[in-house]
């Protein structure tokens, strides 16, 4: 559970935990990129079929991330395509933040390490170094 969803804050918490990386502490993330569990059909669990809604939030974010685009990934309720079912609630989705507040520097750009889908959800995962 998350104190808040605010992505400005989440960065900021993101950044206290820095020093623990600096040590040689591993600070994971995880989950899927996009969570749109409740409109999750039997096409996606019987044969995978990635919903448009699924594709296009993903290379939304693909590209937000390659760029070292913090302010676009915090806008994503007006600005990431899909958004309504990709994340209709935030839980899932803001995490994102403390990860990039933790890295280096949460500007630059990240290197995505698993990419996919399963059940038609995105399980893009990245590493910052």
């Amino acid at each position: 559970s998350l104190p808040t969803h605010d992505p400005a804050r989440l960065m900021d918490i993101g950044r206290r935990l820095k020093s623990l990386r600096e040590e040689g502490v591993l600070v994971v993330g995880s989950g899927y990129m996009t969570h749109g569990v409740p409109f999750l059909t039997r096409d996606q669990f019987v044969h995978n079929v990635v919903p448009s809604w699924s594709s296009d939030f993903d290379a939304w974010a693909a590209q937000a991330l390659a760029g070292g685009d913090v302010d676009t990934l915090a806008n994503y309720r007006s600005l990431a395509p899909g958004v309504r079912f990709a994340h209709p609630s935030a839980e899932h989705y803001t995490p994102l933040f403390i990860t990039l507040g933790v890295a280096a520097d949460a500007e630059a750009p990240v290197d995505t390490a698993i990419e996919g889908y399963r059940f038609g959800l995105s399980k893009r995962s990245f590493q910052v170094a």
